[in-house]
């Protein structure tokens, strides 16, 4: 269970990373830094502790009040006397929790070992805690929301750009050419990052995954695409400044989609509307889940409940914020009832060896009625 709060924290909670990677970190913390600092909250209280180099930034950046430079604790003096950074850093704990009488803390799962076996070497408890942050994180304040917004808003301009470049193409031997030049996954990917980069996002690898390749859900896609084939793009720029990413997918086909091909999109377009009508604060994600496979299973599709190879392999959505995959899943782990402002993905999909695939992703906001939809791309099949 989360039990860090957008209010409180409750019993000690120490973070201690660089926020570029940590989500948490640049969560509590509202900082963003290159270099690991600490972060630790006692009941409603916050602090943080970073280099004397960050320490006016921080005091400027920060959304935690209390910001402390490592030197009020003699960092650079024990780092002179111990000769490593690492001792240095945790005899600098030690006296940080000493200073606020704290003996214990709990940490996330990914804390560093080393740091963890250092601390209790010197008596202080460090408790393992799942998800500190997870549920608190989940429910987006209106800000967070219009950052994924904006996120999304670029995603789209990506995603129309790429899809008037297919629209653009021509077949020559049924290669899909482009500018006289044949049309890869590669290049599409590029044109897909270059929208992104111009305005001031960024991602980790695009999917542009055409024809039999595009089978598996995660392949990102390689070499020249044919006419006549599903061409699977899916795209989740974040944001380099406000860090919150976005998602979305569209298949589509340039010439004439194979019958089966066809049959496959206009069930997951089904399927992705029977989800959409459910998502609702009160329901689970896994009630969603089950309700897209109990649709795909009428039509003769194996799901993820019937353990198929091919089919319906993978949830239906997941929660989007400082994390492209975050809590809450809508799917088999989706055991928590979805609350009001929590952000997740709608993206049923089926995959079959030899075909391709066929997914449709959109972007949602829950709310206590229903759900805000944030994709306004098109979902058109042949282009």
């Amino acid at each position: 269970m989360s039990s860090g709060t957008k209010s409180g924290c409750g019993e000690p909670i120490l973070l201690v990373s660089e926020s570029y990677h940590s989500a948490d970190m640049y969560y509590a913390s509202g900082f963003l830094a290159p270099d690991r600092f600490v972060y630790l909250c006692q009941d409603d209280k916050k602090y943080l502790f970073v280099s004397q180099m960050e320490f006016e930034r921080a005091k400027k950046e920060a959304k935690v009040k209390n910001v402390h430079s490592m030197e009020e604790y003699d960092y650079m003096g024990r780092l002179r006397a111990l000769r490593d950074p690492e001792l240095a850093l945790v005899d600098t704990l030690a006296a940080i929790f000493a200073s606020l009488k704290i003996k214990k803390a709990r940490v996330p799962v990914d804390f560093p070992l080393l740091t963890a076996d250092l601390l209790r070497a010197k008596s202080i408890e460090v408790i393992p805690a799942p998800r500190l942050f997870d549920e608190a994180r989940s429910v987006k304040a209106p800000d967070e929301i219009e950052k994924i917004k904006k996120a999304q808003a670029v995603n789209e301009m990506a995603m129309e750009h790429a899809i008037s470049i297919i629209e653009a193409s021509k077949p020559v031997n049924g290669v899909l050419h482009y500018e006289g030049k044949p049309l890869t996954s590669e290049f599409l990917q590029s044109e897909v990052d270059l929208v992104f980069v111009r305005n001031g996002y960024d991602t980790t690898d695009s999917i542009v995954a055409a024809g039999p390749g595009s089978a598996d859900p995660h392949f990102s896609g390689a070499g020249p695409i044919k006419e006549n084939e599903p061409i699977v793009i899916d795209i989740y720029p974040y944001g380099k400044k406000g860090r919150y990413w976005a998602d979305m997918t569209r298949t589509v086909v340039k010439g004439r989609p194979s019958p089966e091909v066809q049959k496959m999109y206009d069930a997951v377009l089904g399927a992705q509307n029977v989800a959409l009508n459910a998502i609702k604060a009160g329901v689970t994600g896994k009630q969603v889940h089950d309700m897209v496979c109990d649709y795909f299973e009428k039509l003769g599709y194996g799901t993820t409940r019937t353990g198929a190879a091919e089919g319906f392999i993978h949830s239906t959505g997941h929660g989007v914020g400082i994390n492209i995959h975050e809590y809450p899943s809508i799917g088999d782990a989706g055991l928590e009832p979805l609350k009001p402002g929590q952000v997740v993905t709608v993206e049923p999909g089926l995959y079959i060896k030899g075909i391709g695939g066929v997914r449709i992703e959109d972007m949602v906001v829950v709310t206590d009625k229903g759900n805000i939809n944030l994709t306004k791309a098109p979902k058109k099949l042949v282009v």
